[in-house]
């Protein structure tokens, strides 16, 4: 016996509505572009203190499979002559993140990004992320768990700044237990 046919509850157009939502990153944000200048002196190697945001949390949507993917974001930079407000940094994490696209390629637009912002001397992007993607389709994994990381600067060329980086994230997460 089969089932008789029945139009959806949910028109179709709800649906597309959460797709532009979902995706809603294309369209930028007004208020990421506000850099303000540092109190380097001048000079190649005015480096301050590193600085890391996180976890920012965020929303991705699979650019394969069209389906949400869920994580967290921890961004550092090394700033030279611009430095731009913390909420920028989740604003630009939020922004790249609502967009259809693969967890790898937006791990280094956050860091292109933000590097091209403030011209920093060095960036560092980790995201984690659960894809639905794994959960409802092919291995079926219960609870994947993905990481990505960029680096670009003295993030490439410092090792002990990269493990300041994760040495932060880590006493972040300490704290929060």
């Amino acid at each position: 016996m089969t089932c008789p046919r029945r139009a959806p509850k949910t028109p179709p157009r709800r649906f597309l509505r959460a797709i532009f939502d979902a995706t809603e990153g294309y369209d930028g944000d007004p208020k990421l572009m506000t850099a303000f200048p540092t109190e380097c002196r001048g000079g190649a190697n005015c480096e301050l203190a590193q600085v890391v945001e996180g976890p920012i949390p965020f929303v991705g949507v699979c650019e394969h499979h069209v389906l949400p993917f869920v994580g967290r974001a921890w961004v550092g930079y090394v700033a030279h002559d611009h430095i731009i407000g913390i909420s920028k940094l989740t604003r630009l994490v939020r922004v790249l993140t609502r967009r259809f696209g693969v967890q790898e390629r937006m791990t280094h637009d956050i860091a292109d990004s933000l590097e091209a912002m403030v011209n920093a001397h060095g960036t560092a992007v980790l995201l984690e992320a659960r894809h639905l993607c794994t959960q409802m389709r092919g291995v079926r994994e219960h609870e994947p768990l993905t990481r990505t990381t960029a680096y670009r600067g003295t993030y490439v060329a410092e090792p002990s700044l990269r493990s300041e980086f994760f040495d932060v994230i880590r006493m972040g997460a300490a704290s929060a237990a």
